[in-house]
């Protein structure tokens, strides 16, 4: 179950970062940001964030990046329209914020690039411990 949320929550995260870099799926007008402003730089890890969480590559550092910067964007533009996650249209922001910090801890699970690097490293050395 853990890489299936890692897998969904992945799909999802790149989704809105397709949409901020490319207009991907359109939003219906010129949404797509310069990519040296915030919301580009927010749209490239999104993008490549998403990419790496949905195959379990580095989902570890990876996640702690993006738990940082839901968290960054909760407090810099949600929270200043309610205190209420619902009101200020941060319900989003906040789960994807504790679905990273729980990736944090968890890892990617076992149907990811890093488990099969585990796993390789794990053969390879026992290998020269027996050979």
């Amino acid at each position: 179950m853990l890489s299936i949320l890692r897998i969904v929550v992945g799909l999802l995260y790149f989704e809105h970062g397709t949409q901020k870099v490319f207009d991907l799926p359109p939003a219906g007008g010129p949404h797509v940001y310069h990519l040296l402003s915030q919301t580009g730089l927010a749209g490239i890890l999104e993008t490549f964030g998403g990419l790496a969480i949905l195959f379990g590559l580095l989902t570890r550092p990876v996640a702690f990046i993006l738990c940082g910067e839901m968290a960054w964007a909760y407090f810099q533009v949600h929270i200043h329209r309610s205190v209420f996650p619902i009101n200020n249209r941060g319900d989003n922001v906040v789960s994807f914020c504790f679905v990273f910090l729980y990736l944090v801890f968890a890892g990617g699970g076992s149907w990811s690039i890093d488990s099969v690097i585990a796993r390789s490293k794990r053969r390879g050395l026992s290998g020269t411990l027996t050979g």
